[in-house]
């Protein structure tokens, strides 16, 4: 299935041109908290659920755009969205990054470890122990490395990390209720049936 995409300058274009437009950020909201698009809400895309967030649009025919850090969760949150029947769905080309890097307008706030860097953080780890623990204690642990390499494999080869849905879940990377901007809550708050 097609994913149709906009530039991040159109984006803003037409959010300026006054019309209504209804984006949403599927990223995690650490990651929503640290920078995002002034006009976005949170939806993160582990708690993404598509036919309640179209439910939720009562058969607008206003496009819903998709935004996330670089455009690959966005476009894993538009197929879910289109194959619940959703049909005008945009993902935003290079995501909150070249949105940021366009020098147009986003809302910044407190500094968090990137998801990405995480995963990269904890695979390491658990390659370098196994590796150690192989050598030293039996060689049976060798078997942890190539599990996490597999699993390293499975992500590069479907662009679905299993490490990182799992690291979005820890404690660290939650947002307690009201902690995100007023302006981003205002927004949450109108459908919280889809957070």
């Amino acid at each position: 299935m097609s994913i149709r995409t906009i530039s991040p300058k159109q984006l803003h274009e037409a959010e300026l041109a006054g019309g209504p437009v209804d984006l949403i950020d599927v990223r995690t909201p650490v990651e929503f908290r640290e920078v995002h698009v002034s006009f976005a809400r949170n939806v993160p895309l582990d708690q993404l659920n598509a036919a309640q967030l179209a439910a939720g649009r009562n058969g607008s025919s206003q496009p819903l755009y998709v935004i996330c850090r670089s455009g690959s969760r966005g476009k894993q949150a538009c197929e879910q969205l289109l194959s619940a029947g959703n049909t005008d769905v945009i993902n935003v080309e290079g995501g909150t990054q070249a949105w940021d890097q366009a020098g147009l307008p986003v809302v910044r706030g407190q500094q968090a470890m990137s998801l990405e860097r995480q995963v990269r953080i904890a695979a390491g780890s658990l390659v370098l122990l196994a590796s150690v623990l192989g050598a030293f204690v039996s060689p049976y642990w060798i078997g942890l490395a190539a599990f996490v390499g597999a699993g390293l494999m499975f992500a590069g080869i479907t662009d679905t990390c299993g490490m990182g849905m799992l690291l979005a879940r820890m404690p660290w990377n939650q947002v307690p209720q009201g902690s995100v901007n007023a302006t981003s809550s205002a927004k949450e708050s109108t459908t919280s049936c889809c957070r």
